[in-house]
């Protein structure tokens, strides 16, 4: 409750630090910003009709000297702007004193002036540095600059057209700590230390995502109604605020009647208790268990503890489990998540592990498909480090077995849900979140998303066209530098809660993941300022949220070197012509290529259109086909599959082959 009060308390004072008298200014104007360099840059707020508004970026150190100011009235609506114009004195670092003046006065203290970067997506802009901890725990350790600033628009959703500003947020230009950082993206965390390394200047980081959402939420309501006017009619049905909140009480309350019944039906304080007997339980093996039931069921596992770690605090790494889970130790619970994602990683406290005989007990809650473990995933007990980026095993460890006792704890039907998940609506964020920001100045735009998009690519690169159009037309920059994240590898398990074992796809496939990401591609090579940051090489079979954020922020922010600073840096390697010869094929591309004796993932067509694999190898920059079933190839495609683990073709600075589809 006390930490509660705290939150509010700090969101308050944010508020009115943004407020006097008649005078207000958005949520992104707030001490510790950072501002754009090198640019007119562009203020804006609200007063009292008609009041005359002064605007200064002053010098905080010494005398305070001002060095920028413009001067302008408020409209007969309350808003006005004006551009600070740049000039010699305003030298990118600081700190700065941004000064508003009507009848009264506000400051924003500690401003700096640098580079701004505006991440959006869905979740994995969202996975947190939380999660990734265990692969760069000594750099995460070490966080510390005052010259990256983090701010998280919070999340919010507009049905009845654009808002005017976003809602208060406790993550507003915080400097880049591992405390500030914990619950931040991990994507923009390294982003941000990465182009502050790079540039020396000062770097803010803007994240706008929201987990799970399609594109078209993002579009504007005017991009998408003249060739989707049914999108934007669907979101009109919901403009009824009284009915949405019906609905979402409605949602709510069954949820909360459902989970009150089934915890009424299950035994949860006998189940978890060590005592307990459960000999007559079924035994089964996590690698193949599944569960398609709605309710509860009950997991147990023995393990035994020798005097060395008797009492030892530890953590349990328990992968990750579809979908619910409420986790006991002896009795005692020691971690709960309510949603198939996030890995298990649950601190065992000091004293609650005992030598001898202890029991883990794990309570599956589910509500559709089916309770199950991705068994490729660690599961283990760990003694202090659990650090991952040196060793894949931590040193101090004991094993889980795979052998786990079974006992259905309550069946319930189905959960009645009215849940209308307004986020995932055309034009919703783009009308609540997108649109407040602008005009604030940036330097380019990542745009990390398509997972929710794969089981209809077909539109997906019309969308993102859109979307970029649309959001350079309201910064009113067509020069706008914008970052495509192309999507991992991924075998697509994880969120079907349909547990399979991996399969390796040998042979040709029909693959919607490979459609969006050929989508993601063309769009790149269509549209100006736009540059792709493949991730297909970054991935994890069985994990739609891969932890290798490090490893994209640095594609993405060689990217942005490219556009932005006009660096000449390497990117993945492009096919810059074809040759064909009958069965011969040639692919010349732009950049040598690291030397492999044999190339995977090459499938070659005929006028048929079904693909066949093909053998390849390559010289310098030459990728040379060598064997092929097909006598007139009419077009190739490379990786075009799910989950291409093992791809080959590389530049020598690591940047892959985009996955790709070509006409010959």
């Amino acid at each position: 409750m006390k930490q509660k009060f705290l939150l509010l308390y700090a969101l308050l004072l944010c508020v009115s630090s943004a407020m006097a008298g008649g005078l207000k200014l958005p949520q992104l104007f707030q001490d510790g910003m950072v501002l754009q360099r090198g640019v007119d840059i562009p203020v804006w707020g609200w007063a009292d009709a008609g009041q005359t508004v002064t605007v200064s970026l002053a010098d905080a150190k010494g005398k305070g000297k001002v060095l920028s100011s413009a001067t302008t009235t408020a409209g007969t609506d309350g808003c006005w702007r004006v551009e600070l114009p740049k000039n010699r004195r305003m030298k990118a670092g600081g700190p700065y004193t941004l000064e508003f003046r009507t009848t009264n006065s506000i400051s924003i203290k500690d401003v700096l002036l640098g580079d701004v970067w505006l991440l959006s997506g869905q979740s994995n802009i969202d996975v947190t540095i939380e999660r990734v901890y265990p692969i760069y725990t000594d750099e995460i350790d070490d966080f510390s600059l005052d010259g990256v600033r983090l701010f998280r628009v919070q999340n919010d959703t507009s049905t009845h057209g654009v808002k005017d500003d976003i809602r208060p947020t406790s993550i507003n230009w915080k400097p880049l700590t591992k405390e500030n950082a914990w619950l931040f993206s991990a994507v923009g965390s390294f982003l941000g230390k990465r182009m502050f390394q790079s540039t020396g200047v000062p770097q803010g980081i803007i994240v706008n995502s929201w987990g799970g959402t399609p594109i078209e939420a993002w579009i504007s309501a005017d991009s998408l109604k003249r060739d989707y006017p049914m999108l934007v009619k669907r979101t009109q049905l919901f403009q009824n605020d009284s009915y949405v909140r019906a609905q979402m009480q409605a949602n709510g309350e069954a949820s909360r009647r459902w989970n009150e019944i089934l915890n009424q039906a299950d035994d949860v304080q006998n189940y978890s208790r060590l005592s307990y007997q459960d000999a007559d339980w079924q035994e089964i093996d996590q690698k193949d268990w599944n569960w398609w039931g709605t309710g509860s069921v009950w997991l147990r596992q023995h393990i035994t503890i020798d005097k060395a770690h008797a009492g030892r605090p530890a953590r349990l790494l328990l992968g990750t489990l579809y979908d619910q889970d409420v986790t006991y130790l002896n009795g005692q619970q020691i971690g709960q998540t309510g949603y198939q994602y996030p890995p298990r990683r649950y601190d065992i406290p000091e004293g609650l592990l005992q030598e001898g005989d202890n029991v883990i007990a794990i309570r599956f809650i589910n509500k559709s498909g089916a309770a199950h473990f991705i068994p490729e995933k660690p599961y283990l007990l760990c003694f202090g480090d659990d650090r991952l980026s040196q060793n894949p095993m931590p040193r101090d460890v004991i094993p889980l077995g795979t052998t786990w006792k079974m006992h259905v704890g309550a069946q319930m039907p189905s959960c009645p849900s009215g849940d209308v998940s307004l986020q995932n609506l055309p034009t919703t964020l783009y009308n609540a979140v997108l649109h407040p920001l602008a005009p604030f100045a940036l330097s380019g735009v990542v745009w990390y998303q398509g997972e929710s998009n794969v089981g209809n690519p077909s539109p997906y690169a019309d969308y993102l066209t859109k979307l970029i159009g649309c959001w350079r037309d309201r910064w009113q920059r067509q020069d706008l530098p914008f970052v495509v994240v192309q999507l991992a590898n991924y075998d697509g398990r994880q969120q079907t809660g349909r547990p399979s074992p991996i399969v390796f796809q040998s042979e040709p496939v029909n693959s919607n993941w490979a459609r969006l990401r050929e989508a993601q591609r063309l769009t790149s090579e269509k549209l100006p300022y736009v540059e792709l940051a493949t991730a297909i090489d970054l991935g994890e079979t069985v994990d739609i949220h891969p932890l290798r954020k490090k490893e994209v922020a640095e594609r993405i922010g060689a990217c942005f070197d490219r556009m932005v600073y006009s660096k000449r840096v390497a990117l993945s390697p492009r096919v810059a012509k074809t040759v064909v010869n009958g069965r011969d094929i040639r692919l010349i591309l732009d950049q040598p290529m690291r030397s492999e004796a044999e190339l995977r993932f090459f499938e070659v067509a005929g006028a048929d259109g079904r693909y066949h694999n093909a053998t390849a190898r390559q010289e310098g920059a030459m990728v040379i086909l060598i064997s092929s079933p097909v006598d007139q190839p009419r077009s190739l495609r490379y990786a075009w599959k799910d989950n291409p683990l093992g791809l080959n073709v590389y530049n020598p600075q690591g940047w892959p082959l985009l996955p790709q589809q070509i006409e010959l």
